[in-house]
């Protein structure tokens, strides 16, 4: 296996901004923190505390919760809210996701459905126009792409829930740091130069995130969000009220209805985070715990691992033992799989059906590789009819891990970088497109060539189909939590992460790892650059595959590994992105 070169840890400049423009007595900012691949063994036997996650800002408000009593989730809250703040592009308050959690003192494991629900307006064809057609950017740009936002929701609950700290606390360096601002650097300069055009679009999105002069913001220019400040300042002190009610709910649905927008105070009124069992599948010694239904991760990761223990029963092929080319044959073949019934059966399971049961069967599993053959791709067009799911690709992830064995793995979104580009006026909400990821016209091709699934139409209150897939992967040895934007690859990466884990590689290489990627149709296996050799494209090429190279590296994964052989903690941030892993 390949890997790219590690990155070391964060510059200094950003503990020094921390340090002295916020005057937070951040964790980082003394020497009891290691960052990075750093690790440590308490003197008294208790494991460390850890906290991955895709900003330096926001991992060290997570470790300073740590610090300060509370627990993983109180610092999952804190992270994420500051990411909130300081990842416009990624993810918000304006945004939803999934949170999956470990609850060390039921010994129990809870997923947390925070993923964004359609209006109650909404309905299968409000994307088409007269001759039913879809209409160019709707379901992207402005306040008619934007479904009714999770993530304050979340944050009350898991505060209400399993928290040990009050919002009051938990969100105050999110608030901070969105009244006194945050500094641009090259990455968000990359992500608003690809939507520059539509944030210029809405006034309030150009006046926050790119100036007066509506151009993108150079490197150390300070974005300040009072309005969004004031925002979670309301969450803090009222809870769901903050939010979904009252002044900022008004403001929120006065913002929309006026840029044409169709939410109402209902929609906010109603909005419900829901509690659903987690996918948990064993495979070679490891229970794999993953996010179940509206995401397709848990379980297309749950048939891609039933599937290589498939072959190895039937066809005796130990993917462990395989040399690079044979191995990414096999991976690619199952991965090509499990994403066709992804686009076929899966939906928001409280508004359709899905075969969950027959998908994680293992008799399902090797009758779906009975096709296989080591020497030859299989052409995706002899598994059944072209079906798929276009997902937008831009996200955040975090991962905490705290002394008690509690942790979290959570990935959120806004959708595409800085979402729908609408700003609600008088909140600083950044509104997510998450619309989009509804099949707008089922049963019509793509511009991928993919059809659209009924599963995933659209529907009042409904929840639309995502890959986002934050796991845990648990053995006698140790933990693992992972997780990676990146849209309909997002589980593909996690799957190959956790294989990483799984050889016993360092979590490092988990996360710095070349990419593949194999989603059914475009019949094509997508990579990173250089993730292969010459060599090893010819002999892919030769078993019948085609490559595509995308032309940049993706994903932002970050992991934490708690080894409990050695009681020791690992953890490390993607070298693609700028975040930061800290272990206490």
């Amino acid at each position: 296996m390949n890997f790219a070169p590690l990155r070391s840890a964060s510059p200094n400049w950003l503990q020094v901004i921390v340090c002295i423009a916020f005057a937070f007595t951040l964790t980082a900012c003394s020497n009891e923190s290691t960052t990075e691949h750093s690790s440590q063994t308490n003197a008294k036997g208790k494991h460390q505390a850890a906290i991955a996650s895709a900003h330096p800002l926001a991992t060290q408000a997570g470790m300073e919760i740590l610090n300060a009593g509370g627990n993983a989730f109180d610092a999952a809250v804190a992270t994420a809210a500051v990411l909130a703040v300081v990842e416009p592009y990624s993810a918000g308050m304006g945004g939803g996701g999934f949170w999956l959690l470990h609850d060390a003192k039921q010994n129990k494991n809870i997923f947390v459905d925070a993923r964004e629900t359609a209006p109650l307006k909404a309905h299968r064809d409000m994307y088409l126009d007269d001759n039913g057609e879809v209409i160019d950017k709707l379901s992207i740009n402005g306040p008619m792409a934007a479904a009714i936002p999770g993530q304050a929701a979340a944050f009350v609950h898991l505060a209400e829930r399993y928290g040990k700290l009050p919002l009051r606390q938990t969100l105050k360096a999110a608030i901070d740091i969105a009244d006194k601002g945050f500094p641009v650097d090259p990455y968000y300069r990359k992500l608003a130069g690809f939507r520059l055009q539509a944030m210029r679009l809405y006034p309030e999105t150009s006046r926050i995130f790119l100036g007066d002069n509506k151009q993108i913001p150079a490197e150390g220019y300070l974005v300040k969000q009072p309005e969004l400040s004031a925002t979670l300042q309301a969450i803090a002190d009222k809870g769901f009220a903050g939010f979904y009610s009252g002044q900022v709910a008004i403001q929120l649905v006065n913002a929309v209805q006026a840029a044409g927008g169709i939410w109402t105070l209902d929609d906010l009124a109603q909005y419900q985070v829901i509690e659903r069992e987690p996918v948990t599948t064993q495979f070679d010694g490891y229970r794999i715990i993953s996010a179940p239904p509206p995401s397709s991760g848990g379980l297309a990761i749950a048939q891609m691992m039933n599937m290589l223990t498939a072959l190895e029963q039937t066809q005796q092929l130990d993917w462990r033992t395989l040399d690079s080319v044979s191995q990414t044959h096999v991976i690619s073949e199952v991965m090509r799989r499990a994403y066709r019934d992804r686009a076929l059966y899966l939906g928001d399971p409280d508004f359709v059906s899905i075969p969950t049961g027959t998908l994680l069967d293992a008799t399902y599993a090797k009758d779906f590789i009975g096709s296989f053959n080591m020497n030859k791709a299989t052409p995706s067009n002899t598994l059944g009819d072209p079906v798929g799911v276009t997902e937008g690709f831009h996200t955040t992830h975090l991962s905490v891990l705290d002394g008690q064995g509690n942790r979290v793995s959570a990935t959120l979104s806004i959708n595409l970088p800085f979402g729908s580009a609408f700003t609600a006026k008088g909140t600083g909400v950044l509104l997510n497109n998450e619309m989009d990821d509804f099949s707008s016209k089922p049963g019509t091709p793509n511009a991928y060539g993919l059809v659209g699934n009924e599963a995933n139409a659209i529907a009042p209150k409904k929840r639309p189909l995502s890959s986002m897939s934050p796991s845990f992967v648990e053995s006698d040895s140790g933990v693992a939590i992972l997780g990676t934007p990146g849209g309909s690859r997002i589980i593909t990466m996690v799957m190959l992460g956790m294989l990483e884990h799984m050889q016993n590689q360092p979590v490092q290489k988990w996360v710095a790892r070349k990419r593949f990627h194999h989603q059914y149709l475009p019949d094509v296996i997508q990579h990173e650059p250089n993730t292969f050799s010459d060599e090893e494209k010819s002999a892919l090429i030769n078993k019948g595959h085609t490559l595509k190279d995308v032309g940049r590296q993706y994903g932002n994964m970050h992991a934490i590994h708690w080894d409990r052989s050695t009681n020791t903690v690992t953890a490390a941030s993607d070298p693609r992105g700028i975040g930061e892993a800290l272990v206490e």
